[in-house]
């Protein structure tokens, strides 16, 4: 699944930090392929300023293949379902939201 910077950020804070193990292990995997790396923070101009993350406007759009195998789909359209079941999705959820669970309903 092709990802933003946004969407990557997204998806990590809506990944669970509580699962059996195999899931766990699963959720680490999304993590480290959708965080950011040293090549990723030069590129983008990436900076953190507390619990906010900021980079390069310009680039924000580009994007980065994320492997989502059979579970750690599960697991990502359970955690956006559950978001928008109690009406606590934000804009920021948006794209993420339309890409995992919208555009799979609809295939």
């Amino acid at each position: 699944m092709k990802l933003n910077l946004l969407e990557r950020v997204m998806l990590i804070s809506i990944l669970p930090a509580q699962a059996n193990y195999a899931d766990l292990k699963i959720v680490s995997d999304l993590k480290l392929s959708a965080s950011f790396s040293e090549a990723d923070i030069k590129k983008y101009g990436i900076t953190q300023e507390g619990d906010q993350i900021f980079w390069d406007p310009a680039r924000a759009e580009d994007l980065k293949d994320i492997d989502v195998g059979p579970r750690a789909l599960e697991i990502i359209t359970k955690a956006l379902t559950k978001l928008n079941d109690e009406e606590k999705l934000t804009e920021q959820h948006f794209t993420l939201y339309e890409k995992f669970v919208v555009k799979l309903k609809i295939t």
